[in-house]
């Protein structure tokens, strides 16, 4: 950017030390006579004529009866509207009066000619000064920007015969968040309940480049069925204009609610996304200490601007009287919560809406905040209350390294001399803990700008210099591989699995339970790259050698079987899988505290029963999940939306595709605001939301996902892996869909080739490559290379797939489909016979394939001469049998 353009993006110093001069001199004339005011001003301006004139102005316009703004509501009604009162704004019959916007009035109205109520607001002096017209223009295209359903809804938009902009919005009837909370007496997990609902709407707001401003329970409002609403996006402004703005300190003062305003919007400065970070703060602690935390009541605008800047905000949990009740454990991350939201500067704030969401569910899930000072004590304190899992966020790393470090402290005690060992080890894991968070200020613990996979880097390093404790050193290193996996560094992640196995194998020996989860550790990153027999392999033998040296009911045996199974499910041998995760279902049951290994033993249960075409079952099983780890996790978790993906795969095959896009959408925009767009996890929910919007024939939605998809997953995984090949899928359907026949037989070929090297020609997925390349052939026109492939789709699913699964009744449909049109009708009806025999048997077919199979099997009978077979099947067209699923 050139120094000389000034921009809303890079304020002007010298415009706010001006503007803050104007306002002093303002208020400090307006309290004198009129007739002192004018020597006043020139006493104290320095010579600045065009400054006395600025503030003149405004004396002129604050004492002046008949100011346009002074006027009354139903004054202001009439003047736009007309002698005759309210009647109709275009297409909308004005009720009544709702009361005034942040620039306008606000009616409630209705449409005429498709009914249904909006709010409708006009800009009070639009006509009059084209700078808030054009920001009341500003504003439509700000809301039309943003669907969320916290977010009240753009329907209409346009202008009153003198110019008067005007747009309807969804009418919200609720309360202010405030006042709901006080009428109800809401307790604490309610209250936070309802503000992390309201992060989530403006988060995405942020998202689409625009922030709030004027952020204030007045604004958030509380509906019937208890979710909020945010409205008024009136003074929104674009984070990224495409022309130069306005002054900012032209309107500051207008365009903001002093109480909840942040020092940078008092002082008319820079604004951004931390501006609503300091909202969002003040908005929290008004609900959990029932009062604001400047009181601002009877001060003059620059007096509580001052005191907005130059006091600091008390503790929440000082305020004598607070609504809710909690304990000093939570009171201490409550303060930390509020206070480093309403940081006075920007850059010691949350740096995003997102994070602050992010230390929110640390503190519900009783795990250390980001933003909390880094003491052991605290950590161990969080420590006995959470439930432990995979780590993905930065406090997470510490929490589970100390978690982890400690347990193996324990076991190696009980080998070596207690007392020696265990002071020893103590000294170094604490040594690793100050020396991995080290570089954050003492007030709100690591650097602000410290990311998961910069203390991943710091931990690697630390641990490394633990070569005279080698089983410490493996311990850490084991966690760190584990982290290093789940962010998607499966490279990093094999080079510390393997070292912590050499370690371990060294301090243990060969037959050890500690070796043993190493090799489990290693199986499960073998499976995470795709090489399953390796995985098995490794698994199995860790398992052994766990069961050899613990009890049964162990939760290191369960998790081992667990993740057999998991791997076994991988390889397509769905009955073994099965048999294995049930047992470890039983295991986990029987034992309390083990949530989230169930969790995760449930999930694969019900994915295995899924490939098997058991959807009821596996959709009970899913629905059990999601109950578990939403109580666990909270609502925004990544544990969560891998649920919501498997409920949707059970609605899309189904055939219920605005179901399954309901839940792929919510699972995305979990993943993707937790992990960002540039991950494996975010990659694999937008190909699973493609595949449903694909179904609903939004090509082009659904393509530009799976191109990002793509690049992230061979980016991480490779060229060979099964994501790969998952993505290629849908990219081959959009390719064939849209006349590309080449394109979609490379895809399918592709997908096809890294199932057969993945799985050595055993699995169904090879098959649903095949039948769709298989499908491709027909359409290019070469019908011999077609009908081998079926062939071969039919071997593939008679091997790996019971007799009555639906992808052997589609398979024989599609292979139909193509003989018919290759003039084979008794082949034809061979093939669609058997196919629509399965399909017809089971209520969860998708009504597409029963209805190419009716169609080719009433044009085989009449080609065949059988006209009583093909009349039946052209009648079940129309109304279908009783089974039918339509």
């Amino acid at each position: 950017m050139s120094s000389g353009k000034q921009t809303d993006s890079e304020p002007d110093p010298a415009g706010q030390a001006r503007w803050r001069r104007v306002q002093d001199l303002f208020h400090a004339a307006a309290d004198l006579p009129a007739g002192d005011q004018h020597s006043f001003l020139e006493a104290r301006s320095d010579g600045d004529a065009a400054l006395v004139a600025e503030v003149e102005a405004l004396l002129l316009a604050d004492r002046t009866p008949d100011s346009f703004l002074d006027r009354s509501l139903p004054d202001l009604a009439g003047h736009l509207l007309g002698p005759d009162g309210p009647g109709w704004v275009g297409p909308y019959r004005v009720l009544r009066l709702l009361g005034e916007g942040g620039m306008g009035i606000v009616y409630l109205v209705e449409r005429a000619d498709v009914g249904g109520r909006a709010a409708l607001k006009l800009l009070r002096d639009g006509w009059v000064s084209p700078s808030r017209r054009a920001r009341f223009l500003a504003e439509q295209r700000t809301l039309a920007q943003l669907e969320h359903p916290a977010i009240a809804q753009l329907h209409d938009a346009g202008a009153l015969p003198d110019g008067t902009p005007w747009f309807a919005m969804e009418y919200v009837e609720g309360v202010p968040l405030t006042e709901h909370c006080r009428a109800r007496g809401s307790g604490l997990a309610e209250r936070l309940r309802l503000f992390r609902a309201v992060c989530e709407a403006v988060q995405h707001a942020h998202r689409h480049a625009v922030i709030h401003r004027d952020l204030k329970p007045s604004n958030v409002l509380v509906k019937a069925d208890g979710s909020v609403k945010l409205v008024d996006f009136g003074i929104a402004k674009q984070l990224d204009p495409t022309g130069p703005g306005s002054d900012p300190t032209r309107t500051g003062l207008r365009l903001m609610t002093p109480a909840y305003a942040a020092p940078e919007q008092v002082e008319g400065g820079r604004l951004g996304v931390e501006t609503d970070v300091y909202a969002l703060g003040v908005l929290l602690f008004e609900l959990l200490a029932g009062r604001l935390p400047f009181e601002l009541g009877g001060l003059s605008p620059h007096e509580a601007a001052r005191r907005v800047l130059e006091q600091e905000p008390p503790r929440p949990s000082q305020i004598p009287g607070r609504p809710v009740q909690a304990s000093r454990a939570a009171w201490a991350d409550l303060d930390v919560l509020c206070l480093t939201a309403m940081q006075r500067d920007p850059a010691r704030r949350y740096p995003s809406v997102e994070a602050l969401i992010r230390d929110l569910g640390h503190h519900l899930a009783g795990e250390p905040l980001d933003a909390r000072p880094d003491s052991l004590a605290y950590r161990a304190g969080k420590l006995l209350r959470r439930n432990a899992r995979s780590v993905l966020v930065a406090s997470a790393v510490g929490l589970a390294i100390l978690a982890l470090t400690t347990y193996s402290a324990i076991r190696l005690a009980r080998a070596r001399d207690a007392v020696a060992s265990e002071a020893a080890r103590t000294q170094r894991i604490q040594q690793f803990m100050l020396q991995l968070f080290e570089g954050g200020t003492g007030e709100v613990g690591p650097s602000a700008d410290l990311r998961v996979v910069d203390l991943l880097d710091r931990g690697v390093r630390e641990a490394q210099s633990l070569e005279a404790e080698p089983a410490v050193e493996a311990e850490l290193l084991q966690t760190l591989g584990g982290i290093a996996q789940n962010l998607g560094r499966l490279d990093q992640a094999e080079t510390l699995l393997t070292r912590a196995l050499e370690l371990r194998r060294t301090a243990f020996g060969q037959e050890h339970p500690e070796v043993g989860r190493s090799l489990v550790a290693s199986g499960q990153l073998a499976s995470a790259r795709g090489r399953y027999d390796d995985a098995e392999r490794e698994i199995r033998a860790g398992l052994a050698m766990l069961r050899r040296h613990r009890s049964r009911d162990d939760p290191e045996v369960a998790r081992s079987i667990s993740a057999l199974g998991r791997i076994l499910e991988n390889a397509g041998r769905y009955p073994e899988a099965i048999a294995e995760l049930e047992e470890a279902v039983r295991l986990q049951s029987s034992r309390p505290g083990l949530e989230a290994d169930l969790s995760q033993s449930l999930t694969e249960l019900a994915n295995c029963h899924f490939y098997t075409g058991q959807y009821p079952q596996a959709d009970a099983l899913n629905q059990r999940v999601l109950a578990i780890d939403r109580r666990l996790y909270g609502p925004r978790h990544p544990h969560v939306a891998d649920d919501l993906i498997n409920l949707g795969a059970v609605q899309l095959e189904g055939g219920h595709y605005s179901e399954a896009e309901r839940w792929d959408r919510e699972a995305l925009e979990i993943m993707s605001g937790w992990y960002g767009l540039d991950h494996p996890e975010t990659a694999s929910a937008q190909t699973l939301l493609a595949r449903a919007l694909l179904r609903l024939e939004r090509r082009d939605e659904a393509r530009a996902l799976l191109v990002n998809a793509l690049a992230t997953e061979e980016r991480v995984y490779g060229t060979v892996h099964p994501r790969v090949a998952s993505t290629l899928n849908e990219l081959g359907i959009i390719a064939r869909d849209q006349g590309r026949l080449d394109e979609a037989a490379g895809d399918f070929g592709r997908m096809a080739e890294i199932y057969d090297e993945v799985h050595h020609g055993k699995h169904y997925l090879i098959g649903v490559a095949l039948s769709n390349l298989a499908d491709v052939e027909q359409r290019r026109g070469n019908a011999v290379r077609s009908q081998q492939l079926f062939r071969r789709v039919l071997a593939v699913y008679r091997e790996a797939l019971p007799e009555d699964h639906p992808l052997q009744g589609v398979a024989r449909v599609r292979f139909g489909h193509a003989l018919l049109a290759a003039g084979q009708a008794s082949d034809a009806e061979a093939q669609s016979r058997p196919g629509y025999e399965v399909l017809v048997k089971r209520k969860d077919s998708p009504a597409t394939w029963l209805t190419m199979a009716r169609q080719d099997l009433a044009a085989a009978y009449r080609a065949l001469g059988r006209s009583a077979d093909a009349d039946r099947f052209q009648a079940e067209l129309t109304v279908g049998p009783p089974s039918a699923t339509k």
